[in-house]
């Protein structure tokens, strides 16, 4: 799993918030070719507050993260490859997720990340993913406001998705 890795805290463990276990689950994914400053930023600014980001380069590294922990909110790049060896850069796995997603018993707040792309292609992206019933579709973060813009996104789905609780604190 090329790119599939939680972000442990400074002792090595698992991030955890002040009660000492993990609060969050968040699936990450990220279809570019290469590294960008807010895949990697969101997890260290998220962690301290108990987050675990769960990075997937590739549809099938999603699914694995998926079918392997519970997702409380996830970050879906429409455009994912479904493998890492996709010839080009196909972009299948991104709806692929969001169906997956989808279907699952308690589906979780998906914010749809669209990939640069044309008006039409835009159009057709936020279409499908509106469709899948995602909360949010933003563009592709760059710079330090579109960080901050995905911050308050996620803030919010926090506060509509949960009550302003944590996932775990919403069954005591």
């Amino acid at each position: 799993m090329r790119n599939v890795r939680s972000h442990p805290d400074d002792f090595g463990g698992p991030p955890t918030g002040p009660g000492g276990g993990v609060r969050l689950n968040l699936l990450l994914s990220y279809a570019g070719r290469h590294e960008n400053p807010w895949v990697e930023r969101l997890p260290t600014l998220l962690e301290p507050m108990g987050i675990r980001s769960l990075r997937a380069g590739t549809g099938q590294e999603a699914t694995r993260v998926i079918q392997s922990c519970p997702v409380h909110i996830a970050i879906v790049d429409l455009g994912l490859p479904m493998e890492a060896s996709s010839a080009g850069y196909a972009s299948e796995g991104g709806p692929r997720i969001l169906e997956l997603l989808r279907r699952l018993d308690a589906p979780p707040p998906i914010v749809a990340v669209k990939p640069t792309s044309t008006h039409r292609d835009d159009a057709r992206h936020i279409a499908a993913a509106l469709r899948a019933g995602v909360f949010a579709v933003v563009d592709r973060p760059h710079g330090q406001g579109d960080l901050e813009l995905m911050l308050g996104v996620l803030q919010r789905c926090l506060s509509r998705f949960y009550h302003n609780r944590w996932p775990g604190e919403l069954s005591s």
